[in-house]
C-alpha cells in the first residue's frame, strides 16, 4: 500500500479512508502549531527587543537545567528559525503519522533526551535551537524504517537529510557558532529510542493486511557569539 494509494478509496473502506483523513488532519495540526509557537517566540522577541538566548542550555549550571525545556524554542535568528522550520514540521508529521499510539512519547523522550545529553556532555556555552529534535527525530525514523523495512520512513529521513544540507555532517564539531553537540546527542536519542521501540515499528500489521486483502480479492474476483552557540547552520 503506497502513500499515494491513501486517497484512493480502492482497497479501503468508507471507514478506513475517514480514518486515515483523520490521522493525517491530527499530524497536520501537531506539526504546524509547533512550528507556529516556534515562529511566535522568535516574532516576539524580536518585536519586543528581548533576547532568550540566556534560556539556553548551559551544560553543568543549574541555571542551564531549564534549557532542556526551553533551549529548542530559541533561535538565533530568523535565518536559523527559517532553517529549521521545514525539517522539523516534516519530522514532526512524520512521526505523528507513522506512530499513531506512541507518537506524543517518543517526541516528549527526544525532546527532553537531546537536552539533557547536552546539559552533561555539551560546551560551556548556551545551545539554542530545536536542531537537536530534528537530528533526534531523523535518527528515529530512518533506523525504524531500517528495521521495520518501511522505505516510506527510510525516504522522508533521507530527503530531509539532503534537503537539510547533510545531516550526518552536522554530528562533527566543524564549525564553532554551532552546537554539533545538540546534533550529535539528538542523533544518539533517537537511534536508542528506534530500538526501544522496534516492537512498535508503523505498518507491519498493515502491510500484512493489505497482503491478505489482495488475495481475498484474487479469490473472490501509510548562535552567532563565542558565548551563543545556535544549533543548524
Amino acid at each position: 500500500m503506497s502513500l499515494i494509494s491513501r486517497y484512493s478509496h480502492g482497497s479501503y473502506s468508507e471507514e478506513q479512508f475517514q480514518l486515515e483523513k483523520r490521522i493525517i488532519r491530527h499530524a497536520l495540526f501537531i506539526s504546524i502549531s509547533f512550528v507556529i509557537l516556534l515562529w511566535l517566540v522568535k516574532i516576539f522577541e524580536f518585536e519586543f527587543n528581548f533576547d532568550f538566548a540566556s534560556w539556553g542550555i548551559l551544560p553543568l549550571h543549574t541555571t542551564g537545567l531549564r534549557g532542556i525545556l526551553t533551549s529548542p524554542f530559541i533561535h538565533a535568528n530568523f535565518e536559523h528559525l527559517t532553517a529549521n522550520s521545514f525539517p522539523i514540521f516534516i519530522l514532526t508529521f512524520s512521526l505523528f503519522f507513522f506512530y499513531r499510539k506512541s507518537a506524543y512519547l517518543i517526541f516528549i523522550l527526544i525532546y527532553l533526551l537531546s537536552g539533557s545529553f547536552v546539559w552533561l556532555g555539551g560546551r560551556e556555552s548556551l545551545h539554542i535551537g530545536v536542531s537537536g529534535v530534528i537530528y533526534g527525530l531523523a535518527a528515529f525514523l530512518f533506523l525504524s524504517g531500517v528495521i521495520s523495512f518501511n522505505i516510506r520512513l527510510l525516504t522522508i529521513s533521507l530527503i530531509v537529510s539532503l534537503l537539510y544540507g547533510g545531516l550526518f555532517w552536522g554530528i562533527f564539531p566543524t564549525k564553532p557558532e554551532i552546537s554539533w553537540e545538540s546534533h550529535l546527542w539528538g542523533g544518539v536519542s533517537g537511534l536508542g529510542l528506534a530500538l526501544l521501540f522496534r516492537n512498535s515499528a508503523p505498518y507491519i500489521q498493515a502491510a500484512e493486511s493489505d497482503n491478505e486483502d489482495e488475495d481475498s480479492e484474487g479469490e473472490d474476483t501509510f548562535q552567532n557569539n563565542p558565548d551563543q552557540i545556535k544549533d543548524s547552520n
